[in-house]
């Protein structure tokens, strides 16, 4: 007889998608394991606890949207939720469903092969266990595999080294001293306003210049609430349906189409909005049409230049090497402002760069510069990291990493071809980081729970 699976579905990563990807799992009547990394569930919201850690989507936007009467039973504090709240969040879903009972926390998979013969998975894992599974589902997110710094000299440095990406959970106060941020990516520009509050000097390397746009923090916008106090299925599907995944207008016109007073007025609209998707969707041709885009470009770096009082410096926090859109642009509280204080300065790396870390602080080619700590917000691993990071071997001996060595080739970012029965949840090649990924984790858990219901009532 052919050899039957412990497990009908294995899910690595018990964050916002390996939660619902066990709920739905469950549902179907199947067995189903997490195992999760950390020691407990939340997965990015478990990780991320760096300074001023934020949803970047509405939450009336960013939540589940699977269960009426769990959207009933929690209500979010504001428009934007910190990082606690959220992992509160996911923490009361767990309990809500009794998830935790089907999750194996502190527990790495080390590696994942494909059984030919037996058609399943076998799984090692970092407690000594071994498992198969018909099926192996990847929920580990784009953003979880921290970046290993590529700054010479990082290891000599005397005083402490903080990660954006892995903070210490009991928290960092760095009240008086004199601190050097390396990174201006979106953990670096929401934690840049709240380190300079405390930090004596601080003094920020910057290699790339960001677009970001002002969140206006708040509680929950009166017209989101009242659209899904009226109607919550008619908003959820809404948002489903438009190009990012969230309830935003959907542009009309493409910018030629328009004098500079209407250009002006659509783009004043969606900067006070306080929301990162209204910039990306001021003209309907902005994602295709450089020209286009240059408009929504140029008008930010005029917005920068407004804020802050130092021309170069301003200058210096201008992009001008990439669209904006082709990046998930940043939503901020105070950033550019914050380099108007007197003891925040800006180093542009383009100009200077790093030559070395010291024992004592940074060395670029102009000058030496002293800390106290340094902080590297150098990010993650994006979209491939945490994928490649396990040893995933599918047909004929091939590994996941050798597959991708030149890029990853995926189908819709869920599947990819030689490696059977093995999903993706917001894999490359998905809408994932330029979309509501609330939305986008929900679609892809829902396609892959239907596809394995499929596959079994079919005797596949």
């Amino acid at each position: 007889m052919a050899e039957q699976p412990q497990f009908d579905a294995v899910v690595a990563g018990a964050g916002m998608a390996g939660l619902y990807m066990l709920y739905r799992l469950r549902q179907q009547g199947m067995r189903a394991v997490v195992l999760e990394t950390g020691d407990d569930v939340g997965g990015t919201w478990y990780w991320n606890r760096y300074p001023g850690a934020r949803c970047d989507i509405p939450t009336t936007d960013y939540t589940y949207s699977w269960d009426p009467e769990l959207e009933q039973a929690w209500t979010w504090s504001e428009k934007y939720a910190t990082q606690p709240e959220i992992l509160r969040f996911l923490q009361f879903v767990a309990e809500r469903y009794d998830l935790r009972r089907d999750i194996r926390f502190s527990t790495r998979v080390e590696s994942a092969t494909w059984d030919e013969a037996a058609s399943l998975w076998r799984l090692r894992t970092s407690t000594g266990d071994d498992l198969t599974a018909r099926w192996y589902v990847m929920a580990t997110g784009c953003l979880s595999m921290p970046k290993s710094p590529d700054v010479d000299g990082v290891k000599d440095f005397k005083g402490p080294v903080y990660f954006t990406s892995s903070w210490p959970h009991e928290g960092v106060d760095f009240t008086g001293q004199r601190v050097g941020v390396i990174g201006t990516g979106s953990s670096g520009i929401q934690s840049i306003p709240l380190i300079a509050k405390q930090a004596s000097e601080l003094t920020v390397f910057q290699r790339t210049a960001n677009f970001s746009v002002p969140a206006w923090n708040g509680p929950a916008p009166a017209d989101r609430l009242a659209r899904l106090a009226e109607d919550r299925a008619a908003y959820r599907l809404e948002g489903k349906y438009t190009p990012v995944g969230a309830v935003v207008p959907v542009p009309e016109f493409p910018a030629r189409a328009l004098n500079e007073e209407q250009q002006k007025e659509l783009l004043d609209a969606a900067w006070d909005a306080g929301e990162l998707l209204r910039i990306g969707l001021v003209f309907n041709d902005q994602g295709s049409n450089l020209a286009s885009n240059d408009v929504v470009c140029e008008y930010v770096r005029n917005r920068i230049r407004g804020i802050v009082k130092d021309p170069q410096t301003a200058e210096d926090l201008c992009p001008n090497d990439h669209p904006i859109g082709s990046k998930r642009t940043c939503l901020d509280t105070g950033y550019y402002a914050t380099f108007n204080e007197p003891h925040v300065r800006l180093v542009n790396l383009r100009r200077t760069p790093i030559e070395t870390v010291t024992e004592h602080g940074v060395k670029t080619t102009a000058e030496e510069f002293e800390f106290d700590a340094l902080v590297l917000a150098t990010g993650f691993d994006a979209m491939t990291g945490a994928l490649v990071g396990v040893d995933i071997t599918g047909k004929d001996g091939v590994t996941l990493k050798e597959k991708w060595a030149h890029g990853p080739l995926t189908y819709l970012g869920l599947f990819t071809a030689g490696f059977p029965n093995l999903f993706m949840i917001t894999g490359p090649g998905s809408p994932s980081v330029l979309s509501n990924m609330s939305v986008s984790i929900e679609q892809h858990v829902d396609f892959i729970a239907d596809t394995l219901r499929d596959l079994r009532d079919g005797g596949f």
